[in-house]
């Protein structure tokens, strides 16, 4: 079996190594929105955009498509992650990835070639210091790898608005440092990786 260190990874398969279900639809979420097919809706829900979506882009990943199609109705983040297709989305991104020995067996957590990989791109792409003129490719990146920080910096607004981060935490100094990792990916972009948009983001 590989060790994984190979492999082509997209943000939603990263945040999902590096921090679970819920750090992977966060990333398809952010997608969705830099493609303007998502807009917050009321405070912590979101809901599908009315607006023309970006064309001449890569397709969304099956877990965006999931996510998307239950947007019919506006809802929060929680209940995302309890969607039936939603959790079937998930549960399909995992068999590659156990194939390709970044998820073990018999509970699919990831293996130890799956955090080390987590760790060298945290350390190679670091969070970016501003979102001006950054890609989407890397704002998703950027969610994938550092969660909440990226999210707070990059879409701070719709992060607010849609329910992504903690409104406690928001307002205040010092958050990129208190924040916890895990739903998006640092700048300067990367290899592995596909996938991004140009639509909602301009924050």
């Amino acid at each position: 079996m590989s060790d994984g260190t190979a492999v082509r990874l997209e943000p939603h398969e990263i945040a999902l190594l590096g921090e679970g279900p819920r750090a992977a639809v966060t990333v398809a979420v952010v997608d969705l929105y830099l493609r303007g097919l998502v807009e917050a809706d009321r405070p912590g829900a979101m809901r599908r955009a009315t607006g023309d979506a970006v064309t001449g882009e890569p397709p969304p990943s099956p877990l965006a498509e999931a996510v998307h199609t239950f947007l019919r109705e506006p809802a929060g983040l929680r209940a995302l992650t309890k969607a039936p297709d939603i959790r079937l989305a998930v549960a399909l991104m995992r068999i590659p990835l156990a194939e390709a020995g970044l998820l073990r067996y018999p509970l699919l957590g990831p293996t130890r070639a799956a955090r080390r990989h987590i760790r060298d791109l945290r350390h190679d792409h670091p969070l970016p210091t501003s979102r001006r003129g950054l890609p989407d490719h890397d704002r998703l990146l950027a969610v994938a790898l550092h969660g909440e920080a990226a999210l707070r910096l990059l879409v701070p607004r719709f992060a607010l608005r849609a329910g992504l981060v903690r409104r406690a935490e928001v307002g205040g100094t010092g958050l990129l440092e208190h924040s916890p990792r895990g739903t998006s990916g640092g700048g300067g972009g990367y290899s592995y990786c596909g996938g991004g948009g140009g639509g909602g983001g301009g924050e």
